[in-house]
C-alpha cells in the first residue's frame, strides 16, 4: 500500500486540502448550516452527502484531497482490520446514507443507526438543539430510522463496495406505541440482529438510548440484560459484537452490567452514550429534552474507558466515544484503553476535514512518544 505520509507530494497536497476544507467550512458551509434550525440543517447535510456519494469523480477527488494514510494508524481490533481507529458514532447516519462520503474522506469505520426492527418516526420535533458554548448538541431524536430491514440491506451494499471503510450496525429497540414488555423488546432486538448476520463488519447493540418511551430496562437491572443476551446468543453470527453502554451509572452498577456481558457472546463495549448530567449548565432551557453530546461527555467517558480497561481490558475491546475534537483528546482515550475512537459533534463544529486532522495529529503524538503503531499506545496510562 502507498501511504500519503510517505509521499512528499501527496502529503503536501493533503495538508493544503485540509486547510482549504477548514477555511471553506468555517466561512461558508458552517454559516449556511447554522443559519438553519438544527433539524433542518441535519437533513440538508444528510441529503447533500448522500447525493455527493453517488458521483464517483467527486468521491475520487475527496479521497485524493482528504484521506491521510500512515502505517502507524493501522490496527486490528476484535479480528477486524482497520486502516485507522477513527469512526463515526451511531446517531448521525441513522439510515446508512453516508458510507460513500465517509469512505472517501478516510474514516476507518462508521457505526450507522441505531436502527430498529420496525420503522420508527422518532420523538416529536425538535430533535436537536445547538449548544456551541459547550461544544455540544442536545439530542432527542428517539431512534428515528427507516427500519432495520431496509437500513441493513443498504449497509450490506456499502459493506460490499467500500474501499477501506468498515461498517458497524448499531441495533436498538423500536421506540413507538407498540412497545411492550421485556419479551417484546428482546424479540425486537433479535429481529434486527438476525437481519444483520454476516452483512457488516461489526454489530453494536445499543441498550442505553436515553430518549425512548420504554426507558432503559436492559441497563436498569443486570437480570434483564442477561435475558436479552441469552436470547441474542442463540443467533449465530460471524461479526464481533459490541454493546453501547450508558455514561451515567455508578461503578458498582456498571460492573454488574459488564459482569453479565462477560458471560455472553460480546467482544467489545462502546463507552459511552449521551451525557444526562447538566450540572453547571443552568442556562439550558428546562424544556429542552434529550442527552448531551460532545464536550460534556469527554472527561467522564475517558475516565470510564480507563476504569473498564483496568478491570476488563483482557475481556473486552473498547470503543471510546464522547467529546473528541482534537488529536490530543483522541489520544487520551487511546492511552486510557480505547482501541477505537468514535465522534460526531466535532464534524458539525469543526468540519468534515477534522477526520484528517485527527489522523495526522495522532501519528505525530504516537511518534513523539516512541510508538510505531496505535496498538502499542492502547491503555498505556492504565497498565
Amino acid at each position: 500500500m502507498s501511504y500519503v505520509s510517505q509521499s512528499p507530494v501527496h502529503n503536501a497536497v493533503n495538508k493544503v486540502s485540509t486547510n482549504l476544507f477548514s477555511f471553506a467550512y468555517k466561512n461558508v458551509a458552517k454559516k449556511a448550516f447554522f443559519a438553519m434550525p438544527p433539524d433542518q440543517a441535519h437533513e440538508a447535510m444528510i441529503s447533500g452527502c448522500a447525493l455527493a456519494g453517488k458521483v464517483p469523480p467527486l468521491m475520487w477527488m475527496l479521497r485524493e484531497m482528504l484521506d491521510y494514510t500512515d502505517p502507524a494508524l493501522e490496527t486490528e481490533v476484535m479480528g477486524v482490520k482497520f486502516h485507522n481507529p477513527f469512526g463515526l458514532s451511531a446517531g448521525l447516519d441513522k439510515d446508512c446514507q453516508l458510507p460513500a462520503v465517509l469512505d472517501a474522506a478516510g474514516f476507518g469505520f462508521e457505526t450507522f443507526g441505531s436502527t430498529t426492527a420496525r420503522p420508527c418516526a422518532g420523538n416529536p420535533r425538535p430533535w436537536f438543539h445547538r449548544l456551541p458554548e459547550y461544544g455540544s448538541m442536545m439530542v432527542h431524536a428517539g431512534l428515528a430510522n427507516q427500519g432495520s430491514a431496509k437500513v441493513i440491506a443498504r449497509a450490506e451494499k456499502a459493506y460490499t463496495n467500500a474501499k477501506t471503510l468498515r461498517m458497524s450496525a448499531s441495533l436498538a429497540r423500536t421506540n413507538d406505541k407498540l412497545v411492550g414488555d421485556l419479551d417484546e423488546g428482546i424479540a425486537d432486538y433479535r429481529t434486527s440482529l438476525e437481519r444483520a448476520v454476516g452483512r457488516t463488519d461489526m454489530i453494536e447493540i445499543n441498550v442505553s438510548c436515553p430518549n425512548t418511551m420504554a426507558g432503559e430496562p436492559f441497563t436498569s437491572d443486570p437480570k434483564n440484560l442477561d435475558r436479552l443476551f441469552t436470547a441474542l446468543d442463540e443467533v449465530s453470527r460471524p461479526q464481533p459484537t459490541l454493546v453501547k453502554m450508558p455514561l451515567n451509572k455508578s461503578w458498582d452498577e456498571m460492573t454488574a452490567l459488564l459482569d453479565v456481558l462477560a458471560e455472553h457472546n460480546v467482544q467489545g463495549v462502546s463507552l459511552a452514550n449521551l451525557q444526562k448530567d447538566r450540572t453547571g449548565m443552568d442556562d439550558i432551557p428546562k424544556d429542552w429534552k434529550g442527552g448531551l453530546s460532545g464536550v460534556p461527555c469527554n472527561r467522564a467517558s475517558t475516565e470510564l474507558v480507563a476504569r473498564v480497561y483496568r478491570d476488563y481490558g483482557d475481556r473486552f475491546a473498547i470503543a471510546g466515544i464522547g467529546g473528541v475534537f482534537t488529536p490530543e483528546q483522541a489520544y487520551a482515550k487511546i492511552r486510557a484503553g480505547a482501541s477505537l475512537v468514535m465522534f460526531i459533534s466535532s464534524l458539525m463544529y469543526v468540519g468534515p476535514q477534522n477526520i484528517t486532522t485527527l489522523k495526522r495529529g495522532l501519528v505525530d503524538l504516537l511518534h513523539a512518544d516512541g510508538f510505531d503503531n496505535v496498538q502499542q499506545a492502547v491503555g498505556i496510562d492504565v497498565r
